[in-house]
């Protein structure tokens, strides 16, 4: 079984254990409609394999950390999507969780994901309680502030911000949680993996970026144009797109080499570039940097 596959079946198992019998239905199905939609996984994939790569002794916690993290990231698009911020119709192809049950259970669904998060994460930390602490913190550092989701959506709504500082935070925040929460599940130090992280993260928001400009809605799964009509900070504005293109590639390039010398790197640099080829393809880069370097020609 793939790592894919075993953090969807983690997934479910802890949503329906949390979730229970009697919770209200249409909550219930508002957040399963948040959930299981098709998503990457891929936080949870790399706090997986950096666990593999630490020796993972305590697999249940592992995988607690994993859909922890994966909750708090679909809660962020629930509420990222809502009127007071994008307006989305669509996520992942589908009616946002707005468009299908209405702004309040959408506010609602959003709050419930990320309590069900420590939920998880506390249940199957009770027989690693030192691990469990280091989680806690990991993990509330990526959402809260200063520099987690939540101020990182929070920029937004600032005058100005620092493209960097807040691209870390809406975006990057969650990958190093999830490459140091692997290592912390398994009882090793974080420190070293903390760079995978940040480079990834960083990555990630870029390519977002890029996608945005060049993608069309029904490529993306939500609605394409909404750095520029939302006026958000980005990298395709800042550097044009050819340039944001390069600092991708770049930042693959660093993420493939922040990876530390342990019996699986290969494992972990092939996920790495398999996510670069689904996120902005190498045939994209190339036929964007053909097109910048014919036009400087002509000029």
């Amino acid at each position: 079984m793939d790592l894919h596959q075993l953090a969807e079946q983690a997934l479910a198992a802890h949503f329906e254990q949390a979730v229970g019998a009697h919770a209200p239905p249409r909550l219930v199905a508002a957040m399963r409609h948040a959930v299981f939609s098709g998503g990457a996984r891929i936080r949870p994939q790399l706090c997986t394999a950096v666990a593999h790569a630490c020796g993972m002794n305590a697999p249940h916690l592992t995988q607690a950390a994993g859909v922890a993290i994966e909750l708090m990231h679909c809660a962020s698009l629930v509420h990222d999507d809502m009127p007071a911020f994008d307006n989305a119709d669509t996520r992942r192809g589908r009616p946002s969780v707005h468009k299908a049950y209405g702004e309040a259970l959408a506010l609602l669904t959003g709050d419930g994901l990320i309590v069900m998060a420590y939920q998880v994460l506390l249940n199957a930390g009770k027989t690693h309680p030192d691990r469990l602490i280091a989680l806690m913190q990991t993990i509330s550092d990526a959402v809260g502030v200063p520099d987690g989701i939540v101020a990182g959506q929070a920029w937004e709504c600032e005058p100005r911000a620092d493209l960097s500082q807040y691209q870390r935070a809406k975006t990057g925040a969650l990958f190093v949680a999830a490459t140091c929460a692997g290592a912390e599940s398994a009882g090793a130090d974080p420190l070293p993996w903390r760079a995978l992280g940040d480079c990834l993260g960083e990555a990630y928001q870029v390519a977002d970026d890029i996608r945005d400009v060049i993608g069309q809605s029904a490529d993306l799964g939500k609605p394409a144009g909404q750095d520029a009509q939302h006026g958000r900070p980005s990298v395709a504005h800042e550097l044009g797109l050819s340039g944001a293109i390069g600092y991708f590639e770049n930042l693959i390039d660093r993420a493939v080499d922040a990876v530390p010398h342990v019996a699986s790197a290969d494992k972990l640099r092939q996920i790495v570039r398999m996510e670069s080829e689904r996120l902005v393809p190498s045939s994209v880069c190339q036929s964007y940097k053909t097109a910048a370097n014919a036009s400087s020609l002509q000029h």
